[in-house]
């Protein structure tokens, strides 16, 4: 392959079939950037800021939004300075987050960084596959509201919703890497952007038919229905609802990855990033404000799936599909650097094992044993994990909680100061490092909520399983 390939650049044609390392000469562009980074950043968390508006209320739930966008923004432009070293623009180029971490951080903390990344990525498919399934049982119950009336329980089990939704990713499990998957975060970013602005426009609905919810500066009052304690839980909870909101940082590398290498990819993946968080942080703070407006301090988790609307039927059910295809595609966007870390390591190990390393061509698709069985067995285990664990959601918040601080704060941080050569105790230092402190307090303040949380899901759970 090396002799084809110094052969093909003594001929001058490289240039148009290879990159400077030697790959399969990357395509990825402004748009495609921006498409993978709003799939990856806008879930159907957007409809449950109106309940984090109610927790925070206006003054801290506007703040929180500007605050850990303008942190995320900061630290996505410093990662993507990452992508070559030593130099950000002419070194050799980092494929994905780990490298970039053992590249400037050496071996240590490249396996923290491991840990820490594939745990959230993985836990993050197991947290669409539920939330999908959740999404497609309500456009059964809204049809079910719709015909028996709103008293009717209309319950309906998830589990042959998980089981659909892990037939589909089977499928698109088999889209090779990151490169191919531009068109299905297109359409992921348009679905997102859609049913958001479904939630928008029955949020402004219901402020137009008056009623006046009671809202606050501060949120739900301390009171008889709400306890001191139960406020400070509920408020470190929203607080990193929000913050995780916009963590988008263990992909942004691999998504960087894809660009073309003219102009600087460093330069593209910034404006994409600027792009990214700024299109996400216009729709957060609208769906946080006008679904608070519209709902005050009882704002469901979820008004499109928790029912703060149950007319128009039809609409709903279209929002909450968008929400099923958007999450299909985000599936897609977070577990596919987890499939090449697992392929690239089983090449590493049995280059002569052709199960892992030959490729069938059927037509224009190339197929290959080793990814076909891999990655099916990895939804199926993911889909029976959501099966088992339905109240995984809330240790998802965990697991996010405590993979914020790491993956968006402090290896950006860090992997800047050294390829930087930031000076010791230099003003940029010593401001860079209590920007990451103040975040690790924000992480653990969130991590305690989502323990708490987390507990009285089970109890909740236990509750329900031991009554019927």
């Amino acid at each position: 392959m090396q002799k084809q390939l110094s052969l093909s650049m003594e001929k001058g044609d490289s240039n148009d079939l290879y990159d400077d390392d030697g790959r399969i000469k990357r395509t990825g562009t402004l748009m495609s950037a921006s498409a993978h980074i709003i799939t990856a950043v806008i879930g159907s968390g957007v409809l449950s800021l109106a309940w984090c508006f109610g927790q925070l209320g206006w003054i801290a739930g506007t703040a929180s939004l500007m605050i850990f966008a303008v942190i995320t923004w900061f630290t996505c432009l410093l990662l993507s300075d990452c992508y070559r070293s030593p130099d950000p623009v002419t070194g050799a180029r980092n494929y994905n987050y780990m490298q970039a971490v053992k590249a400037n951080l050496g071996g240590l903390q490249y396996k923290f960084c491991g840990i820490a990344q594939y745990g959230i990525l993985i836990g993050a498919t197991i947290g669409y596959t539920i939330t999908a399934a959740i999404s497609m049982a309500a456009i059964n119950r809204s049809n079910c509201f719709h015909k028996s009336g709103q008293h009717n329980g209309c319950h309906t089990l998830n589990n042959s919703y998980l089981l659909i939704f892990g037939i589909i990713e089977i499928v698109l499990s088999q889209i090779p890497n990151f490169h191919k998957l531009s068109l299905i975060s297109i359409v992921a970013t348009i679905m997102s952007f859609t049913y958001a602005s479904i939630g928008i426009a029955l949020s402004i609905a219901k402020i137009a038919e008056g009623g006046h919810p009671r809202t606050s500066l501060t949120g739900i009052p301390v009171g008889k229905d709400m306890p001191s304690v139960e406020k400070m839980w509920s408020t470190f909870s929203a607080i990193g609802d929000i913050a995780f909101a916009y963590s988008f940082c263990p992909v942004l590398l691999e998504i960087q990855d894809t660009l073309r290498s003219s102009p600087p990819e460093n330069k593209v993946m910034k404006r994409a990033s600027t792009v990214g968080v700024s299109a996400s942080t216009l729709f957060y703070m609208i769906c946080g404000t006008l679904g608070y407006a519209a709902f005050g301090n009882d704002a469901p988790g979820n008004y499109l799936t928790g029912f703060g609307f149950y007319e128009p039927f039809w609409l709903i059910d279209f929002g909450n599909l968008c929400i099923v295809i958007h999450l299909l595609g985000a599936y897609q966007v977070y577990i596919q650097p987890f499939f090449a870390f697992v392929e690239d390591w089983s090449k590493e190990k049995w280059p002569q094992n052709k199960l892992i390393t030959r490729e069938y061509s059927i037509g224009k698709l190339k197929l290959n044993i080793f990814r076909l069985t891999w990655r099916s067995t990895y939804v199926v285990l993911a889909t029976l994990v959501s099966m088992i664990f339905p109240f995984f959601n809330s240790f998802l918040g965990l697991i996010g909680a405590t993979t914020f601080w790491p993956l968006t704060v402090y290896f950006p941080i860090e992997m800047y100061i050294s390829q930087a050569k930031i000076q010791k105790n230099s003003f940029t230092w010593i401001w860079m490092k209590v920007l990451s402190m103040a975040c690790l307090i924000v992480s653990l303040v969130a991590a305690a909520g989502s323990i708490r949380g987390l507990a009285v899901s089970v109890e909740s759970f236990k509750l329900f399983h031991s009554v019927s």
